[in-house]
């Protein structure tokens, strides 16, 4: 984790024309058994899956909140987010912490994931649209495809799969199914 973090610092000091040059950097890592990926330039830090308060009528997918340095971060079950199980959390689960929206309103929230696994660097040229079908993923969700070694890897939109305007509709609009 802490090579995450180093990672990221090394991204941001090149030149922007070395950065476009080289291709991104992503995080990539496991949920339900699939391998995905999202840029770590919208990654804070990685940390191990604990601590967790569970906060009353949140909507499925948010699993609860946790302090993190002080602040409440909301942390979100990817796995229910993508309309599959709960995920199940074991030594190796980690919760990602992100920070997501524009500059002007900047959120920080948690992902969870059943494991981490590296930083890895994709070329654009070997990163493939979102296909139209065949995925159990909303395309929204899907930036494109990165071949990795001979594999696939789904690299994620995170502002689409975290956008925090749906997630308080999803919510809001769950709040008020409870009420009647």
């Amino acid at each position: 984790m802490a090579e995450l973090m180093q990672v990221s610092q090394r991204q941001s000091q090149l030149p922007a024309g070395a950065r476009s040059s080289q291709g991104n950097q992503y995080l990539t890592f496991s949920l339900g058994g699939e391998t995905f990926a999202m840029e770590i330039r919208c990654i804070r830090e990685v940390i191990q899956f604990g601590g967790l308060t569970l906060v009353p009528l949140m909507p499925d997918f948010i699993r609860g909140v946790i302090n993190l340095r002080g602040a409440v971060v909301p942390v979100i079950d990817l796995s229910v987010r993508f309309h599959r199980p709960p995920s199940d959390p074991s030594k190796r689960t980690c919760i990602v912490i992100l920070e997501v929206g524009d500059e002007e309103h900047l959120s920080t929230l948690g992902v969870m994931v059943d494991n981490v696994s590296e930083v890895l660097e994709i070329m654009r040229e070997d990163i493939e649209p979102a296909p139209s079908f065949g995925s159990t993923l909303r395309a929204d969700f899907i930036q494109g495809v990165g071949k990795v070694g001979g594999q696939f890897v789904i690299i994620l939109d995170v502002n689409q799969v975290v956008s925090v305007e749906e997630l308080a509709s999803l919510a809001a609009s769950r709040g008020d199914g409870e009420a009647t």
